[in-house]
């Protein structure tokens, strides 16, 4: 395909995001728009752009969700492209098609990558000819009872129940007894449909203590794929992420090569390019399931940026122009580890419930190896209406003891008063022995975390803690390396070694 120079894109986006896409923009010299809500009109994204329009009332559906008044504005102020950041309209593909048929160009994959990841159900049918692991289920969505009933029957039980569209935890239900199906099928259905406008479920085997791990894939329009390795995202509250970290501490060359090899796959399925992102879960033996693929840059981004030396923004400009990858795999190298910490305006101590409030102190660390991406300052006011996300708090060193170290002096020196954030929690997460030892899943918060921890943190018991993560992690590589030795790999092992 033909290249085309952007000169200008806008960003319909705000906060934190937005600010991050414009820096990566004005080093390559493009102009920027910013759009922003009667909400956000002191946020400091509306200052650092080149120029910036209102574009409606707070919630996000009268303003960041109204995609004809963002294309108007494209069209009015002779926009090349459009960046959709994260969230909002990123993963819709209306808005894509119809920012394509204006002549504009959308940095992101196409319109048909769009819908078939966006749909869970099809991006498991899409999958299916990519040996990519899956877990046991079901590839069609259940309305039925009785269906649901056998289904659960053959799987086995614990069995979950899963919204075909969408995320974030909305539709799901464990069922861990045949007498509950119904009632929980009755469940996710409502809130599927309440959530997604659509009802369809389809039903799986219930993982119950994954790890969750992702893979950073890139491609461009000329078939040319590379994976940027994983970011471990276990730690979650609500099924949404809270820390990550580049690379993850658990997986081997092989499994990581697997694991990439496998996101390749699903990439391919869909004829990706841009920046994407593949989930996995991987179980307590390291075999790994595909989980879903989320077409657009993710939170978690830096982290990736950080050991790879590569901007994931510039590389999507760089795609949507036409340009083919200037590098390959084995250009890639990992280079060191990175922690990133959400600094969320929740309260960790009331079940993470979010807040709105003023920042009536805000300053951010400083020093070697700390990154800060946010979108607020000292005296604004925290909305109720979007994301209560402030700011991506990044830390990197030579090694994860280092970036580990560095996270918990960053927190120290992080200056917010007015509201509660997230940091104490972050604070004890890195600090416990569970997270120092590598020996965590998605449900560190409900084995490991109480609010009561946050007002009286026990050093005595904290380096108990920490002695017995080290001594269970030293014993459970003494296990691996016996069934390593023995012959008895993992299935995924193998293939790796094949």
């Amino acid at each position: 395909m033909s290249e085309s120079k952007i000169k200008k894109i806008l960003v319909a986006n705000r906060g934190e995001i937005a600010i991050r896409v414009m820096r990566t923009a004005r080093e390559m010299g493009i102009k920027t728009v910013a759009i922003y809500s009667d909400a956000d009109v002191h946020s400091p994204h509306v200052r650092y752009a080149d120029e910036a329009v209102n574009v409606g009332p707070a919630p996000s559906n009268q303003s960041y969700l109204k995609m004809d008044r963002i294309i108007d504005i494209c069209l009015e102020l002779n926009v090349d492209a459009i960046h959709p950041g994260y969230g909002f309209l990123s993963e819709n593909a209306t808005f894509a098609k119809k920012v394509a048929e204006k002549g504009i160009i959308f940095i992101g994959p196409s319109t048909h990558a769009i819908e078939v990841m966006g749909d869970k159900l099809a991006a498991k049918n899409a999958v299916k000819a990519y040996n990519v692991p899956m877990i046991p289920g079901v590839n069609h969505a259940v309305t039925d009872l009785a269906e649901a009933r056998k289904i659960a029957e053959d799987i086995g039980y614990p069995v979950l129940i899963k919204a075909s569209a969408g995320g974030g935890g909305k539709g799901m239900r464990v069922v861990e007894r045949p007498e509950d199906i119904q009632e929980q099928m009755q469940r996710a259905m409502s809130e599927a449909e309440s959530a997604f406008g659509d009802k369809s479920v389809f039903i799986e085997k219930y993982i119950g203590s994954p790890r969750h791990i992702e893979i950073q894939v890139l491609g461009d329009q000329h078939g040319n794929l590379v994976y940027l390795f994983e970011r471990e995202c276990s730690i979650q509250r609500r099924h949404q992420k809270v820390i990550e970290e580049a690379p993850s501490s658990v997986l081997t060359p092989e499994l990581r090569k697997a694991m990439g090899e496998a996101a390749i796959g699903v990439a391919k399925a869909c004829d990706y390019y841009g920046a994407g992102t593949v989930e996995f879960i991987v179980d307590e033996n390291l075999d790994f399931f595909f989980l879903e693929m989320n077409t657009r840059l993710q939170v978690e981004h830096p982290v990736t940026e950080e050991i790879t030396g590569i901007d994931l923004v510039k590389e999507q400009i760089r795609i949507a122009e036409g340009h083919p990858l200037s590098f390959s795999q084995e250009d890639l190298k990992i280079k060191g580890h990175s922690i990133e910490v959400r600094v969320y305006a929740e309260n960790p101590k009331e079940n993470f419930l979010p807040e709105t409030g003023r920042l009536e102190t805000y300053k951010i660390p400083q020093g070697p190896g700390i990154r800060v991406d946010d979108g607020f300052e000292e005296g604004m006011d925290i909305p109720i209406y979007y994301d209560p996300m402030i700011a991506k708090l990044v830390a990197t060193g030579e090694n994860r003891e280092q970036a580990r170290m560095r996270m918990l002096r960053a927190i120290n020196e992080y200056e917010i008063t007015g509201i509660s954030t997230t940091l104490d929690f972050c604070s004890f997460a890195l600090k416990h022995g569970a997270f120092i030892s590598g020996d965590f899943d998605t449900k560190f918060v409900q084995n490991h975390f109480k609010p009561e921890y946050l007002d009286a943190h026990n050093e005595e018991e904290e380096t108990i803690a920490i002695a017995l993560a080290a001594y269970a992690l030293e014993e459970k590589k003494k296990a691996t390396n016996r069934a390593d030795a023995s012959g008895q790999l993992s299935k995924w092992k193998l293939r790796a070694k094949q």
